[in-house]
Formats: structure tokens, sequence, C-alpha cells
């Protein structure tokens, strides 16, 4: 959830939109409970009778997340929640039950000095599936942390610290603990940009800066405080705290609770000032609308509807008139600063009727600067290419009942990237295989997925691995081996798995590959493949050019047409006497207009 009220829509504006190129190298945290909630419910709608849609979303969108769109993932779980969170969601199951407040009120009341123990359990199953999905990451050789509270706090913390790059969380209390780039929603197979939220972009349009949007959070509503301030939306909230600079709104917050208008009564002692000074208003003309009388713009002319004096008169004014003299401004000004007093004293009211407003816990709370699950950035320095193939193939067999060659083939795109990153960080050493039994061969083509650009790669299987003339038990089963999923639904996140070709000179493995991380690691295959492009468009141009007889230049078919020296002459010469034999074989009895039209017509 996060802030309440309507709090994204407010930071909506702001945002831009982002391709899969922008998180590309970097490193990502990753609010792994609000991955699992976010899509558990759709795959159930959508595939009702997929097997543990968690393991399913969590395995593809990690694989796709690494090697289609090159992130390196850092994970984060929920520790245990706050006491501010724990009553909260105590709250939040009567609110959602049905059941009496009273009954609220017992559960939230310590007993002899100690917290009650919250009769509202986390869910267990929901529990269990962090448990698999963590080993499943763990085996994946992705990072998992877990934070001492929130899972969002940890994101934000590791982004504000510049451990990671951005947080893709969709709880919007994150920039409250100090992200500085947010995520809301991504999905790897989409064509569409995902929404991304700056910091510097909210603060530049809104004004706002991390104290104040903790301010806003504690007016209308948060994860510690379901409540807020009664009658305070987001819209007054934010209209409220752009009155005070970040350093002085908790100071200000505290003195309204208080019931201290100091500033308030000033104010309005200045007003009454103002009023009393210009209470005798000057007249208006009836007719125009102006300063002075209607008799007295008969005899001199309104200054502001003939500013020249041309005329001994007036304009009448028109539907909707606001006369812009000096006397009836500052009385406008006077009405807006009265409204304006009138709306922040019944707002002060509100917030001085709240008991234990604001509340200091909850502002410590989100400007706490370790919210634990790391040491530092140099517990951060992780290997993501120490995955676990054999112990992963077993936990999705007995997980997910799939074949253990449809995960061989579905980790493939894994493999090939951190492969890729390897030879590019190291392009003298020996290359090794790709998962024991391919290397490299060519690039076959360029490939657009989903509206992005990936070189189609072309894998030979090594010799000695398997004889290239009998087709393997193994390769039978990967070709045909698929998801016992309906192929017509929409994966998610399911990359596209490679494919198998056999052919008399062997067998072969194609995948599609990042094609910076390509050039990177195989620049000469690169120049090879795009020479060899380059190449067959000009014998295709060259081709094409024979077979339809166009001409190659344009200069070459002005010289085949166009004579040149004494030929061009000797045509003008016949094409002049041409034109004189035509009019003498007219009638010459015919009107020269009638014979002008028969020869030029």
């Amino acid at each position: 959830m996060g802030v309440g009220g309507r709090f994204w829509e407010l930071l909506k504006p702001y945002s831009k939109y982002e391709d899969i190129d922008f998180l590309r190298g970097k490193r990502v945290a990753i609010d792994l409970p609000f991955w699992i909630v976010q899509h558990d419910a759709a795959i159930r709608a959508r595939l009702p009778h997929a097997r543990n849609p968690h393991l399913r979303t969590t395995f593809f969108r990690t694989v796709a997340l690494f090697s289609k769109m090159g992130v390196f993932p850092i994970f984060v779980i929920d520790g245990n929640p706050s006491p501010l969170k724990h009553q909260a969601r105590i709250e939040r199951f009567f609110r959602g039950s049905g059941l009496d407040s009273s009954e609220l009120v017992k559960a939230l009341v310590p007993t002899d000095g100690k917290q009650k123990e919250s009769p509202v359990k986390r869910n267990p199953v929901y529990t269990q599936y962090i448990k698999e999905c963590t080993e499943l990451l763990e085996l994946l050789g992705m990072h998992v942390l877990r934070a001492d509270g929130e899972a969002e706090a940890l994101c934000a913390q590791l982004n504000r610290e510049g451990c990671v790059d951005a947080c893709i969380t969709a709880d919007s209390d994150a920039f409250l603990f100090g992200a500085k780039c947010v995520i809301k929603s991504l999905r790897s197979n989409s064509k569409e940009p995902f929404e991304c939220y700056k910091i510097s972009d909210i603060e530049s349009g809104l004004g706002l800066k991390r104290n104040q949007m903790i301010a806003i959070a504690l007016l209308v509503g948060n994860d510690h405080d379901l409540h807020g301030v009664l009658g305070v939306g987001v819209d007054t909230a934010l209209r409220l705290v752009r009155l005070f600079s970040e350093d002085e709104i908790f100071d200000r917050l505290r003195q309204i609770s208080k019931g201290s208008f100091s500033d308030l009564e000033k104010a309005n002692e200045d007003m009454d000032t103002i009023a009393a000074s210009t209470s005798m208003k000057s007249p208006h003309c009836s007719n125009c609308g102006h300063p002075g009388s209607k008799r007295a713009h008969s005899k001199i002319a309104c200054e502001y509807c003939f500013p020249d004096g041309s005329e001994f008169s007036c304009v009448e004014k028109s539907t909707g008139f606001i006369c812009i003299c000096p006397s009836c401004d500052q009385e406008r000004k006077i009405k807006e600063k009265k409204r304006h007093e009138n709306w922040l004293t019944k707002v002060c009211e509100k917030i001085a009727s709240e008991k234990n407003f604001p509340n200091d816990e909850i502002i410590q709370l989100y400007l706490r600067e370790n919210h634990g699950g790391y040491g530092g950035t140099d517990s951060l320095v992780h290997r993501w290419d120490n995955y676990k193939l054999e112990e992963l193939i077993d936990f999705l067999v007995y997980h997910q009942h799939w074949d253990p060659s449809y995960i061989r083939k579905s980790i493939l795109p894994m493999q090939s990237t951190i492969y890729l990153r390897k030879i590019a960080d190291s392009p003298s050493i020996e290359q090794p295989l790709l998962s024991k039994q391919y290397e490299f061969d060519s690039i076959q083509r360029v490939k657009i997925q989903r509206g992005h650009r990936y070189y189609l790669v072309k894998w030979r299987r090594a010799v000695g691995c398997n004889n290239f003339g009998e087709r393997s038990s193994e390769e039978s089963t990967i070709e045909e081996q698929t998801d016992p999923i309906d192929p017509d639904v929409d994966l998610l996140d399911e990359p596209v798995l490679p494919e198998i070709v056999r052919n008399d000179k062997g067998c072969y493995l194609l995948t599609d590959e990042n094609m910076e991380l390509v050039q990177a690691a195989f620049p000469k295959a690169v120049e090879r493949f795009h020479e060899e492009q380059r190449m067959k468009e000009l014998k295709s141009m060259e081709k094409k050019s024979k077979s339809t007889g166009i001409q190659k230049s344009i200069t070459e078919f002005y010289r085949s047409t166009k004579g040149h020296g004494e030929g061009s002459k000797m045509g003008e010469v016949q094409k002049s006497r041409g034109k004189e034999k035509a009019s003498a074989d007219l009638d010459e009895n015919l009107p020269k207009s009638i014979r002008r039209r028969l020869l030029f017509g």
C-alpha cells in the first residue's frame, strides 16, 4: 500500500517511461513480496490449473530479467513487522472481517505491560511462498537479503546509499524511506515502456522533499497508521505542507496539533489593518465598471476605456467583467487571503483534534538509516554465475513436475548470458563450452523480439560431446517437451526458449542475445556478420537492377536520349521544320487562335 489516498496519482505526472535498455547492466533491488502478490491472483485467474504460480513467475521472470534485460537483481524479503505495522495489520483485519470495533480496542490494549500477541498471524501460505521463492532464487545464484522490517525500506536504503541503481516496488512509501529511483511495475515481455519515478523529478515538479512527503503520509494515512487526519486528503495535505520548508515541517505540525495558531492570528491582524485602510472604496461607473461615475464619464473620458482621452464617454461593460483598478485588485487579494486563512484554520482545527499527532515513532521509522539485512557495500560483492543447476533441476522437478530437459532448455538464456559476460571480461582466456556442450559458431541474423533487437546466435555442439550421426535421447526430449500450459495463453515473463537445429553438419543451438554483449565478447564475429550482410545487400541490388532493366544512373539516361554538339543542333532544326510543315498543312483561312490551339493544343 504505502501512502494512503491518491499518492501515486499525485506522482504520476512526474514519471518517465523507459524501455529495457534503461536497466541494462545495472543493479536493481526487488521487493520480492510485491512480486509474488502482484501476479499470484492474475495467474490463478488466467491459468487456474497452473502449479505453484509463485514459483513459475519467479523463475521465468528472473531468467528473463537477468538474460533479456541484462539486470543484476538483488531480492529483498520482509522481516518482522514493527509494532505500529503490527497494530495496523490487526486493524485492517478487523475492518475487513466486519468485527465489532470494541474487540479491536481489546486486541490492541497490552496485558500486564506486555504487547499482546497478534490474533492475526502472518498468512502461513504466504510465508511458505516466500520461503520457496527464496530457495529457488538462491539456486539460481541470485542475492537475497532479509530486511529487519519492510522489504521496501531496505530496497530504498540500498538505492539511497548507491548500492543499487533502482528499486522495483509498488509501495509508494519507498520514497519516504529515501529511495532515489522507483519502478512501479515491470514486465520484461512487454513492448510498452515502464513507469520510472525519480525523486529529482518529483522534487522539481511538486516541490516536495523527503520530510514533506512523510508529512503527507502522516496526514492522509500510511501502512503504520491507516487513518491519518480525518477529513484531510492528498490535495489538502499537499497544499498544507507546501506552506512550510522541509526543515520546519514537523515542528509546524507539532505546533498546530497543540492548538497554537499565533502565526494565523498575526496574519489576521495584518489583514484587518489592510481592510481598514481600503474600506472607503472609490465609486465605480454603472456603465463601464471603472472608477468614476456615469455622469463624470460623460464630461471626462474614462481613463480605462479611452486612455488617450479621445472621447467624453465610456464603454458598456461585458459579461463577466472584472475591474483592474488598484482598489478592486486590493479587495480581491484581501478576499483571497481571507479564504485561505479560513481554509487553513479549518485544517489546523482538524489536526488539533487528533491525538498524538504527529506520531514521532512513525517519523523516526521513516528516517531510520539502517533497515538491516546487509553490512554495507562490501557485503554486496556477489557473483551472479554461481547457480546450482542440478539442485535447481531437482527443486523444479519436485515442485513443478517439469521434465529435466525442459528445465535445462529454460535456463539456457541465463547460461548464455553468463558465458558471454565471462568472454567479454576475459577475452584472452581459453573459451569454455556453453552448458559444457556448445561452442560459439556464428551470428545468424538480427531478430526483433517484442520491439527490441537481438542477435540470433548459432552455437555448435562441440566434437566429442555427442555422436553427431545419432540423435540423443536428451535432444529428442528437448525438441518435443513443452510446458504443459496452453501455448495461446500469455505466459507473462516466460523467455523465448532456444531452438535446436540438426543438419548434415551436426547439431546447433539458436539463442537470442543482447547485441552489445555479443559485440563485447566476439567483436570479430560481429564485424564479419555485418560485412556479409553488406555484401548480400549489394548483390541483391545488382541482381534486381539487371532483372528489371532499370538504368543505374540518371545521368546515363539523359546521355542516351539527348544529343551533343552538332547532333543536338540538327535535332532542333528538324523539330522546327516539322512545326513549319504542320503549320502549312493547316487551312490558312482558319482564325489564328484556332490554328495555335491545333498546333500546341
